[in-house]
């Protein structure tokens, strides 16, 4: 993005499991243009829809073990607000776990209230944010209906080339994941789970149709050449994690301009790696399920969000802050004269041997996989600042995912020793990187990594 007691739902490992069973969905959440605005989102101030390209959807994964019944859902916006993940989650009982989740796609509407005509303006229209919440229940509806017995493999390919790290140090979570299903006893897929790691914003800022950008490209093509199902989940993208800058060609070797086009063809070179993973894939056990979540308290010391909270820009509630991320008491703040933090949540899913790592926001490739740069840059603003304990060197399953913006989306999460607001700034530069006008504040990635590391290791 360009945010009572003290809840922990610890549901203990179930030591059996029956016979894997996986289904897909899918709705179109695309909105229906009219005399009222869409503002969209991820780039600036009052960029209009003018049209739509191609559509917006909730795709939606449903896994059931006979027991248990896990639901993974993702909608091609730009982020869904934990309140919002609520609302959806009470309209799917009955489940062990709901991941809502979004692609953070640059293309759709305004979702968040950031990108409306002006910045003190909310750009979110409410019909689509209830067609957003609608479409991902009925995504996961339509999941749960299609349940049929699978196997499971999961395969990875190396895609660095098909990104660029727009923010020093370069640190890229290149890995591209598939989980791939077959009916029992056949070769032919059933369905395909993507996870990877870049922003969708391919068609930069000065376009003004609806789109799923890449994403739409990348499940067409996997759709064209399996002829089944496709589910994409957005990883790791902070950093900053995109392909604006990556020179992508045309059969010709020339050079491809921002435009439809280009991610057509962007979206087939994703589609065709994806393939490479499917082709390696190995078999995996999916089963038995396990599901931990905590709330957790993130103070928010960004000015610009604290003013959009005051003027009605940013809806949600903000409480009083008093330094403990995990309060007996979440008591509602009537100002933001003192401190303030944001009500999130992390989670930990464990699906057999492949773990889950769910993050409410665009966490950096560092965190995820421990490379925070040390020592720090000595024009960092907290050079001195412990490293964070690593996302992927918490979880011990055989295989490793993550879902980013899981349940929430409180923008960049960023290195505590990294963060780089006051001269003299990192690496020479004459100004400050871009991340930290869009995160809630340096204390986002202490607090979620170590409370990560107690939530896994938590009994």
């Amino acid at each position: 993005m360009r945010h009572t007691l003290l809840l922990v739902l610890l549901i203990p490992f179930p030591v059996t499991a029956g016979e894997l069973k996986v289904g897909f969905g899918e709705t179109d959440v695309t909105p229906e243009l009219g005399k009222k605005p869409f503002y969209l989102a991820g780039f600036g101030q009052d960029r209009k829809a003018t049209g739509v390209h191609d559509p917006l959807m909730a795709r939606a994964v449903v896994f059931a073990d006979g027991t248990d019944k896990v639901a993974m859902v993702c909608v091609d916006v730009v982020g869904i607000f934990r309140p919002n993940v609520e609302t959806i989650r009470s309209a799917l009982p009955g489940f062990r776990y709901v991941l809502v989740s979004s692609t953070h796609n640059h293309q759709g509407p305004d979702t968040l209230g950031l990108w409306g005509p002006t910045p003190v303006q909310n750009g979110v229209n409410p019909d689509f944010l209830k067609r957003v919440e609608a479409g991902a229940v009925s995504a996961v509806k339509a999941a749960e209906k299609a349940l049929a017995p699978a196997t499971a493999r999961i395969g990875t390919a190396a895609a660095a080339d098909l990104m660029v790290d727009k923010r020093l140090p370069e640190v890229k979570h290149d890995t591209l994941t598939v989980l791939a299903f077959s009916a029992p006893g056949s070769k032919t897929l059933s369905g395909l789970l993507v996870q990877w790691n870049n922003h969708p914003e391919d068609l930069g800022g000065a376009n003004t149709e609806i789109s799923a950008d890449f994403i739409g490209a990348v499940v067409k093509h996997l759709k064209e050449k399996y002829h089944c199902p496709v589910a994409y989940f957005t990883g790791t993208v902070g950093g900053l994690m995109s392909s604006l800058g990556l020179v992508v060609k045309d059969t010709a070797g020339k050079n491809m301009p921002i435009g439809f086009p280009r991610i057509d063809v962007y979206g087939k070179r994703i589609a065709d790696r994806a393939a490479t993973a499917v082709d390696a894939a190995v078999p995996v056990a999916l089963a038995p399920f396990a599901a931990k979540t905590k709330e957790l308290l993130i103070p928010v010391d960004n000015a610009l969000y604290r003013l959009a909270w005051q003027l009605g820009t940013l809806r949600r509630d903000m409480y009083i802050w008093d330094g403990n991320p995990t309060p007996k008491e979440y008591v509602r703040a009537k100002d933001v004269a003192k401190p303030v933090g944001i009500k999130t949540e992390i989670g930990y899913l464990k699906l057999g041997d492949v773990d889950v790592a769910v993050i409410p926001g665009e966490i950096y490739p560092e965190l995820v996989l421990g490379k925070v740069q040390d020592p720090a840059d000595p024009g960092a603003d907290f050079p001195d600042a412990p490293m964070e304990p690593g996302i992927y060197a918490q979880m011990k399953g055989q295989y490793k995912m993550i879902v980013g913006l899981g349940n929430d989306e409180l923008g960049y999460i960023i290195p505590k020793r990294q963060w780089d607001e006051k001269p003299p700034y990192c690496y020479g530069l004459k100004k400050a990187q871009y991340g930290e006008q869009n995160s809630v504040g340096p204390e986002a990635a202490p607090i979620i990594c170590g409370e990560f590391k107690k939530l896994v290791a938590r009994k």
